[in-house]
């Protein structure tokens, strides 16, 4: 799924492809993602120009200059940026065709990303009011995170994926800051002393900007521009050697999401 750096590194790589571009066309194949997608996208973004492209969490959002084009990739969508009219394939369901010949596409194979368009403040979107700080930005740090878990049972793993406490973290990147901050994902979030929770902001915006910074290293002219090749401490590592201790790592279940995590380095 893709999560705040493949997002970033996305919104990275469009603004420089297509920021100055008009829509010509869009090509709608499927009335409804998540939700559904507006009948009269084409009327609203014909002729507009792609003024920026900016990010919310895990969305993305185009300046249209009357209003915004709102995508979220979903579980297993992404973007290809093509040049001409190459024939779309399963789950390619929409086409936005630019006036210097370049095609987005959007795919997504089970369909639950989102393509919204609105006008009006975009912090207000239903969809995006209730997201908490970026973590990349003032209003993030290891006080705030104090502050958030006084009280709070929930297991740490699940709080900081909760995009109303932080924007962006999901499943990876919550896996591979609690494994460098040496906290166990199941520990209750209340638990957490002040100086773990400096530690723990503190890496989670240092694993989200080594993999921007991946992400920005790989970012070439090639199709699919959501992902790029990545090595995790932890996630996707259960039952092998911890990088740490050479210990095994442990796979388990945590708010029905896969949680790995070594026992020993994770106290």
């Amino acid at each position: 799924m893709p999560e705040l750096p493949e997002v970033e590194v996305t919104r990275r790589r469009l603004e420089r492809e297509l920021v100055g571009s008009r829509f010509k066309q869009v090509v709608l194949r499927v009335k409804k993602l998540r939700l559904p997608v507006p009948a009269d996208l084409e009327q609203a973004l014909s002729g507009r120009m792609v003024r920026a492209i900016g990010r919310r969490g895990k969305y993305l959002l185009f300046d249209c200059e009357v209003g915004w084009l709102l995508v979220h990739l979903g579980m297993t969508g992404f973007l290809r940026l093509l040049r001409g009219s190459p024939p779309p394939e399963k789950h390619d369901h929409i086409d936005f065709v630019f006036d210097d010949g370049q095609l987005l596409r959007f795919h997504d194979p089970r369909k639950f990303g989102i393509v919204d368009w609105f006008t009006g403040d975009p912090q207000l979107h239903l969809l995006l009011a209730g997201i908490g700080p970026e973590p990349l930005e003032r209003g993030f740090d290891g006080e705030y995170l104090f502050g958030v878990t006084r009280g709070r049972k929930v297991a740490v793993k699940q709080l900081i994926m909760n995009s109303a406490v932080v924007a962006g973290v999901g499943n990876i990147y919550a896996n591979e800051a609690l494994f460098h901050a040496r906290i166990r994902p199941d520990r209750p979030a209340g638990d957490l002393a002040l100086k773990e929770c400096v530690k723990l902001a503190a890496t989670i915006c240092n694993v989200l900007e080594v993999s921007i910074g991946e992400g920005v290293a790989f970012m070439v002219a090639e199709e699919t521009v959501a992902y790029y090749p990545q090595t995790f401490e932890v996630y996707g590592r259960g039952g092998k050697p911890c990088r740490g201790c050479k210990g095994h790592l442990e796979e388990t279940r945590l708010g029905g999401r896969s949680t790995v995590f070594c026992r020993d380095c994770q106290k």
